[in-house]
């Protein structure tokens, strides 16, 4: 229970008021200061007694880009006998929010369901909750707020632009020689049946095309390419300004998202370390906007923009996308892993570049056939991305 600043300056009031009435011995200075106190004795008494209510809250959706809506639904219920009288459920949180929803006196067993908006403004992991009911008497002087109900998880991923996934593939296998990196099993295709010749497969013979035609009838079977999306974000904040880090991170999301969708092996790798590697589809798409999610920025200024994890084992081949700012003679350090990768993309975002006009990137022309786009923020980024892989 706690007296808010109304009741604390009647409180105050009241004390003076009697002093005052005492010293100048004035009766009705005596009786207003008692009249306060009342009111003060008077509102605390209304605000004692616990709601008696049952509360839940849900988030609508979970996950959202930023600047989209999501809303919460609390639902509140009187399980008991008696009428309760109306309260404030207040929602405090990790997100910002601080927020009022007045809830309506409930008759015994009545429901009451409420909607309200939670705030997107800012990308990350919030907690949201737990809530606040609070009972306050009708002259504002006296409250009791009192936690309810668990706490939720508000996803809010960065805002995705729309963007055309470049269609870029690499062969898994080589009849002669090693595999080009993790190939998978099973990754050959069926082309065509045709006649048998000297030096084919027996394994590959097709019985019911040979009884058909009297002639001895193989599988043609082709390597696939299989399409892969490998994307470098650059955290470091030596290259990108606190603002110009959202705008990456919109950035990469994006490009992550569209080439995902699109059914293509995607790879994910920060310059702190984070390495993800997902196969396409719906469930991938929300595994990578999880990390993108709660990317920060990484101050060490002496790491390096190629992480070890580039350098090992991974997703290969396709194309390579480098998300990064103000990058420049580092760049030629990605000379190391161009061979593994068929494209190669270095996308820069920022109005304080090293590059001409103050936008961009340089130092990529020591590593063959690398492109470069410079943008002063994802949405110009995405714009002539398009235009390039269209």
């Amino acid at each position: 229970m706690r007296l808010t600043g109304r009741g604390v300056g009647l409180l105050v009031a009241a004390v003076l008021g009697y002093g005052a009435g005492e010293l100048a011995g004035y009766p009705l200075l005596r009786v207003l200061a008692g009249a306060a106190l009342g009111a003060v004795l008077a509102g605390a008494a209304m605000v004692f007694r616990r709601p008696q209510v049952t509360v839940r809250r849900e988030v609508l959706p979970d996950r959202v880009e930023r600047g989209h809506p999501a809303l919460a639904r609390l639902l509140v219920g009187n399980p008991g006998e008696r009428r309760q009288p109306g309260f404030t459920a207040r929602e405090h949180g990790e997100h910002g929010a601080d927020l009022a929803v007045p809830v309506r006196p409930l008759a015994p067993g009545a429901e009451a369901t409420y909607h309200y908006e939670l705030p997107t403004r800012r990308r990350g992991r919030f907690t949201v909750g737990p809530l606040v009911l609070e009972r306050a008497d009708p002259l504002g002087l006296v409250r009791r707020p009192l936690p309810a109900g668990d706490t939720a998880t508000l996803w809010v991923f960065p805002k995705l632009h729309p963007v055309r996934a470049l269609a870029s593939g690499h062969p898994r296998h080589h009849h002669e020689g090693a595999t080009t990196d993790d190939s998978l099993r099973g990754s050959a295709d069926l082309r065509d049946v045709r006649e048998y010749v000297v030096g084919d497969e027996v394994r590959h013979l097709h019985w019911k095309a040979t009884a058909r035609t009297g002639q001895l009838m193989v599988r043609d079977y082709v390597d696939p390419e299989h399409p892969r999306f490998t994307l470098l974000l650059d955290t470091r904040a030596k290259v990108l300004a606190e603002d110009e880090f959202e705008e990456a991170a919109e950035l990469a999301a994006s490009l992550a998202y569209a080439a995902a969708t699109a059914g293509h092996r995607c790879r994910l790798i920060t310059s702190t370390g984070e390495d993800l590697t997902v196969a396409g589809g719906t469930q991938a798409t929300r595994r990578l906007m999880d990390v993108l999610c709660e990317v920060r920025q990484d101050p060490d200024g002496d790491r390096p923009l190629i992480p070890s994890a580039l350098s090992r084992k991974g997703v290969r081949g396709g194309c390579l996308v480098v998300v990064t700012g103000r990058a420049g003679r580092e760049l030629s350090a990605l000379a190391v892993v161009r061979p593994h990768f068929s494209t190669m993309f270095v996308l820069g975002v920022g109005t304080h570049g090293l590059g001409m006009d103050g936008l961009g990137v340089h130092g990529v022309e020591g590593v063959p056939r690398a492109r470069r786009i410079s943008a002063a923020d994802a949405a110009e980024a995405v714009r002539r991305w398009n235009e390039v892989v269209s």
